[in-house]
């Protein structure tokens, strides 16, 4: 089964663990689950990080692929596919990032470990 991690919940992961549902917790240590980052995560936290909204991840995004690596997690390129589907999706969320995560999500065929209700007016399986 795959799990795409939306951003917030990647850093609580590198951060607060404690912040995950048991769920989605759950989810990372079994081997069942093969647990999915988004390349627009990385877009995402850089792009924070560069405008001082989230300094607290700056060693996060220096090291982003070796973390992703060290945590079993596998990384998800942004593809034409997802770019032209999270470009076109109707809907009144209007967040670049989360667009192409929940295209990706759709395409891969995958819910999204997130707290963010929003994601359901994309068209998206959510799993907390």
């Amino acid at each position: 089964m795959k799990l795409l991690l939306d951003t917030s919940a990647l850093l609580w992961w590198y951060k607060e663990p404690a912040l995950l549902s048991r769920n989605v917790y759950a989810a990372i240590f079994e081997e069942r689950w093969q647990i999915y980052v988004s390349a627009a995560s990385a877009w995402e936290i850089a792009t924070k990080v560069r405008l001082g909204k989230l300094p607290e991840a700056a060693r996060l995004i220096e090291r982003f692929d070796r973390y992703i690596a060290e945590q079993n997690f596998l990384a998800i390129s942004i593809t034409t596919h997802h770019a032209r589907l999270g470009g076109g999706l109707a809907s009144p969320r209007k967040d670049p990032f989360d667009r192409i995560i929940a295209a990706q999500a759709q395409i891969e065929d995958m819910p999204i470990a997130t707290t963010d209700k929003a994601f359901e007016t994309l068209g998206v399986r959510i799993f907390w």
